[in-house]
């Protein structure tokens, strides 16, 4: 079901969100065919599919975590050694020790990053796909139709607009309205259509009794009632509307508020298993503080969040955040086993596959290093040579082999000697 203009994601989200929904689809069918016709329940397996999908990006991002704290004592060296050095010169040399130390761990820039960039699109078409699912799970969407069928077809959208408006229903109109259909009369037969079906998903309990018996006659047949009965199978859980937001004023304390509390619980308690596997954090540490307050905020702004969007969100959001904290528990385990040594070595092979082919001197596995095994006590490194004398002969090896000759660095001079030196190092390679 393609929604209209507003209502559908961008360009680039909107294949992700298409795959996803026929994933849902796939999972519809099969509970469906069981008799089970509840989209919470779908969701629940779609998170816990998509989450060990995942998962591989989860674990490289906490092994990035780790090579970053044994690298920190080092880049603080660097750092201190170039503060208050604001010329050209200066930066450039500490920028290149700074990649020393990179390379000399095999540590990846963007490997901490990747991860997060590569799920944000997928979050997003997530979202999208469950805040309106019947616009990406046909087999939802043909329930709903056969029930604005009933009601008329594409004629019944004004009658629905001025019926929703008798009844005091802004709020379910203002959604609608937000997807992109503001006045039915300006809009072709599938957009009407589409509205139709947005109308009766954004439906409560309450409004679907109402609609029954303001248009009785439309759901007479046998067909139809068991279409609407579907739909209210479909959208129920544990006796919570999936349609309908969990905050629904002060007053109205319902079960739904325990979507967004577990939410809150179980984000907040990830995020610290997360972190239990790190050295603290250097309070000067650039970022440090902003962190303390993430482990916080974060936590809080999903509890809003849920309060305010339609429960279907939240469940997913809570069981994400509770697929999260068992894996967070079992990437703990294994980080705790890991030999970080081995981890240098893996990701140094891969820097100097990377470094031959780009003619640059290969990296010493430096095998003398020796990282504490204490869990707590990771930045702990037993580093004489790794510190001293092997970072300074992988820095000579790494920036200043191409920085060769008296020109100034930065100038033409400077770049024309280091694209002589590049080709030399070639050279020498192809004769060996």
């Amino acid at each position: 079901m393609e929604l209209f203009v507003a209502t559908k994601t961008g360009s680039i989200l909107s294949p992700i969100a298409t795959i996803f929904g026929y994933i849902m689809d796939f999972l519809f069918k099969i509970t469906s065919s069981f008799g089970i016709y509840n989209l919470a329940l779908c969701i629940i397996l779609f998170t816990v599919i998509t989450k060990l999908i995942l998962f591989p990006l989860t674990v490289k991002q906490q092994e990035s975590s780790r090579l970053m704290s044994i690298m920190q004592p080092e880049l603080k060296e660097i750092q201190k050694k170039y503060k208050g050095k604001k010329d050209q010169a200066s930066m450039q040399k500490q920028q290149a020790e700074m990649n020393a130390v990179y390379a000399k761990y095999g540590y990846n820039m963007t490997a901490g990053c990747l991860p997060m960039l590569i799920q944000l699109p997928i979050i997003f078409a997530l979202y999208r796909v469950i805040y309106n699912i019947p616009a990406y799970v046909p087999s939802v969407k043909n329930i709903y139709q056969t029930v604005a069928d009933s009601l008329g077809g594409t004629s019944a959208a004004q009658s629905l607009v001025d019926f929703a408006n008798n009844n005091g229903w802004e709020k379910l109109l203002t959604s609608l309205s937000n997807l992109g259909l503001d006045d039915p009369e300006k809009y072709g037969n599938t957009e009407i259509n589409n509205f139709i079906i947005d109308f009766l998903y954004k439906m409560t309990d309450t409004q679907w009794t109402a609609l029954k018996d303001a248009f009785a006659g439309a759901f007479s047949s046998t067909e139809v009632a068991e279409a609407a009965a579907h739909i209210g199978e479909m959208n129920t859980f544990l006796g919570i509307n999936l349609a309908e937001a969990p905050f629904q004023g002060f007053t109205a304390i319902s079960l739904a508020w325990l979507i967004p509390l577990l939410s809150g619980i179980t984000q907040y308690a990830s995020t610290k298993l997360m972190t239990a596997n790190q050295p603290k954090a250097d309070p000067d540490t650039p970022g440090a503080g902003m962190m303390n307050q993430m482990t916080v905020t974060m936590p809080l702004v999903s509890v809003f969040i849920c309060f305010t969007l339609p429960c279907a969100i939240g469940i997913y959001w809570v069981v994400q955040g509770f697929v999260t904290l068992i894996q967070q528990i079992l990437v703990n385990k294994y980080m705790e086993k890991i030999d970080i040594n081995k981890l240098i070595e893996k990701n140094l092979e891969k820097t100097n596959r990377k470094r031959a082919k780009q003619g640059l001197p290969l990296l010493n596995a430096n095998s003398n290093v020796k990282v504490s095994a204490s869990r707590n006590d990771f930045t702990e490194v037993e580093r004489p040579s790794l510190a001293k004398n092997a970072s300074k002969k992988n820095q000579k090896d790494s920036s200043a082999y191409y920085q060769k000759g008296e020109a100034k660095p930065g100038s033409l001079a400077s770049k024309a000697s280091m694209v002589k030196k590049f080709n030399e190092k070639n050279d020498e390679n192809k004769a060996k």
